[in-house]
């Protein structure tokens, strides 16, 4: 897919105040300080469309972006940052849920540091979006700071934390090499009717 056109399209703080739908929407959820903004960025080859912060959890709304006038990517804030108030978490959380239940997203790329194995709430996520019937697609981010020899063991470490994801489901990624980038078009493109 060559990214012709790539525009902000709304900011919202509750599904009251979302865009119409006009757009296939896949959705990017993951915890704070994963990479998502990177990720976005990455893949429709813009340095600064989404904001990226050196702290974690700037991200306090969803963000709609309109791909080729065809696609939506929506960035939902992240979830778990343990420096965030208790009174933000409690307010975030249940709009993240909105939205995923919402039946807009075509597709949920759920973002996880691949140097890390899954934690309790990434699995949280995952059988939330099974039991809803929302697809997944799983994007193990920062794959460019561990050696290739360690890849398989991380998609390992991920696809054992929850016995529903597959290794198919899993793609490696680096927001700093493009790796993975052309596999997650094709994987977020199979989900759309583009």
């Amino acid at each position: 897919m060559r990214i012709s056109s790539v525009r902000f399209m709304a900011s919202s703080h509750s599904l009251d105040w979302m865009p119409d739908q006009v757009l296939p929407e896949i959705a990017f959820a993951g915890r704070s300080n994963v990479g998502k903004s990177s990720l976005i960025n990455c893949l429709v080859q813009r340095k600064r469309l989404a904001r990226a912060s050196v702290t974690p959890g700037r991200t306090r709304c969803i963000n709609f972006y309109s791909v080729n006038d065809a696609i939506c990517l929506v960035d939902l804030p992240g979830y778990g940052y343990s420096k965030a108030s208790k009174a933000l978490r409690a307010k975030l959380a249940p709009l993240i849920e909105a939205y995923l239940s919402s039946g807009r997203a075509s597709l949920c790329v759920s973002l996880v540091d691949c140097r890390r194995p899954p934690e309790t709430s990434d699995v949280v996520v995952w059988r939330w979006l099974a039991a809803h019937n929302v697809a997944l697609v799983v994007a193990a981010t920062k794959a460019d700071k561990i050696s290739r020899s360690k890849h398989n063991a991380a998609v390992k470490a991920i696809t054992g934390a929850i016995e529903s994801i597959k290794s198919s489901q899993v793609i490696l990624f680096s927001s700093k090499t493009g790796l993975g980038r052309s596999e997650l078009l094709r994987r977020i493109l199979s989900y759309t009717k583009t």
